[in-house]
């Protein structure tokens, strides 16, 4: 028989959102579980038109929107807590601080002295290339100020996250005899990723931050033959300084394939770095919290990407990205939360809201 853990509200709020699995474009049980929960916690809460749990508290301004994604990448992971630990897939990225962000605008909602609103979404589809959850939440909202969610440990604030271009290259060659000297279409597409590899190195290789080098990725790469033609597909994924936005280098790989008539690049999705400024009003709030925890608060700069990328230019407010959790333990097989941690990164946000909204 499995005994069930023993939780606080806000510990019983994180490990139930784990608990219910919600992959890019398989998240609707988890959302509509989510707006129960914030319904209940005092939210007025509803599932917007792009699928999004939304849950709003108070009204007028200022306005803060706290910006959390609820779908995962695949990864059936054993959802339990064993010494203080949760473990599941998405108890790091980012159910944490989406959580973690309900249970502080709760906690708002029990003092009931909120000067203007706080919004809560959680977002569909971050982990996708669509981000269509972040994207709806760019024409129904015009904040104040923005946290976005993602661990950053609860003693550390996101500044920035990299940019990202994700592509799709393909390229057919004429079938032949392996015994007869001639480049596969495998054989070219290997080629044309050391192409790419070498002049990401030469373009910002000098680069003494990995946040300001061009880091190209090769996640996939597949062949297929009809017996008279061999193809070769890849997947490609690069993380763009702020220095190299998605446009120029697209550019520059369509001219490393110049002289490959027969290669094609599809983007499949694409966002420029971000970064905001470390002086501003927000990031003051976040280091009196942190420090009044009896920590000494980070700033931090993400060579990955998040939501973050698409709300902070179009918003142009006060915006960081903040939650509980080792980004380390992100999509891999030992994703795990520290339910102290979580603890913590409550406090911290309960005292930011009061800040901003008392």
């Amino acid at each position: 028989m499995t005994v069930a853990p023993v939780l606080t509200t806000e510990e019983a709020l994180v490990y139930g959102l784990v608990a219910i699995p919600s992959v890019s474009e398989e998240e609707g049980e988890a959302v509509t579980w989510l707006v129960e929960q914030m319904t209940r916690l005092g939210l007025s809460a509803h599932v917007d038109a792009a699928g999004n749990a939304v849950g709003v508290l108070g009204t007028g301004s200022p306005q803060t929107v706290l910006l959390g994604h609820i779908d995962t990448v695949p990864g059936d992971l054993p959802v339990r807590v064993e010494g203080g630990v949760l473990h599941g897939r998405g108890a790091v990225d980012a159910k944490g601080a989406l959580a973690a962000f309900v249970s502080a605008a709760a906690r708002v909602a029990r003092r009931g002295d909120l000067r203007g609103q706080i919004v809560v979404v959680g977002c569909v589809e971050e982990e996708a290339s669509s981000s269509r959850g972040a994207h709806h939440a760019l024409t129904e909202y015009a904040p104040d100020c923005c946290i976005v969610g993602e661990p950053s440990d609860w003693r550390r604030v996101t500044l920035g996250y990299k940019g990202s271009l994700r592509l799709r290259a393909r390229l057919s060659v004429p079938c032949g005899h392996s015994a007869h000297q001639r480049q596969t279409a495998a054989e070219a597409m290997v080629a044309f990723w050391q192409r790419v590899g070498a002049w990401a190195a030469d373009l910002t290789g000098h680069a003494p931050r990995a946040f300001d080098q061009l880091q190209p990725t090769l996640l996939h790469l597949n062949t297929a033959s009809d017996g008279l033609t061999e193809t070769a597909v890849a997947e490609l994924h690069l993380r763009l300084p702020p220095a190299h936005p998605p446009g120029p280098v697209l550019e520059g790989l369509r001219g490393l394939a110049a002289d490959l008539p027969d290669l094609s690049l599809e983007v499949l999705g694409e966002c420029p770095a971000f970064q905001t400024d470390r002086t501003s009003p927000l990031v003051r709030t976040f280091t009196r919290a942190i420090r009044a925890q009896g920590e000494q608060p980070g700033l931090v700069l993400k060579t990955g990407t998040a939501d973050l990328n698409v709300v902070g230019p179009v918003w142009g407010c006060p915006v960081v990205a903040y939650g509980p959790g080792d980004a380390a333990l992100d999509h891999t097989p030992h994703e795990r939360l520290s339910l102290e941690e979580y603890r913590r990164a409550v406090d911290v946000l309960g005292a930011v809201l009061a800040e901003v909204h008392g």
